[in-house]
């Protein structure tokens, strides 16, 4: 289910621009999370869904978010591994290539979440049409 649900809209045509990613809902999760939650109940909704990081290991996000100390005085990194080095695996090239804009979506609502300023992506060099990607949605 995780998997029809994260790459639901990637056949998209021109999904990965952002007036299509628009028109078809996107950016409507974080305008909800932003305007009408408050970061802990929205780390509390993700706990509750049961979703799951991408790595090999398939960590439960909300309980990744829940680790970040309340009250932090200094800075918080959210940083977004997309080095997709498990063996066989494509799964993060497809949503950076296809749909950029939903990786993005999630990041600020992530941050929004575990209250971070900073957003970083790790892509390695082989992936430079994926880097090129993200650049030009991170730019609109």
């Amino acid at each position: 289910m995780a998997q029809r649900i994260l790459f639901n809209h990637i056949d998209v045509p021109d999904i990965d621009k952002i007036e299509v990613y628009i028109a078809n809902g996107g950016y409507e999760a974080l305008a909800k999370a932003i305007k009408t939650m408050q970061p802990d109940e929205i780390t509390q909704i993700v706990k509750d869904s049961g979703l799951r990081g991408r790595g090999g290991a398939g960590f439960p996000a909300g309980m990744k978010w829940g680790f970040v100390p309340k009250g932090h005085p200094g800075p918080i990194y959210l940083t977004c591994n997309a080095d997709e080095s498990e063996p066989g695996t494509f799964k993060d090239r497809e949503l950076i290539e296809r749909n950029p804009h939903q990786l993005i979506e999630g990041m600020l609502i992530t941050c929004f979440a575990i209250r971070s300023k900073l957003g970083i992506i790790y892509i390695r060099g082989e992936f430079a049409y994926g880097a090129k990607v993200l650049e030009r949605a991170v730019e609109e």
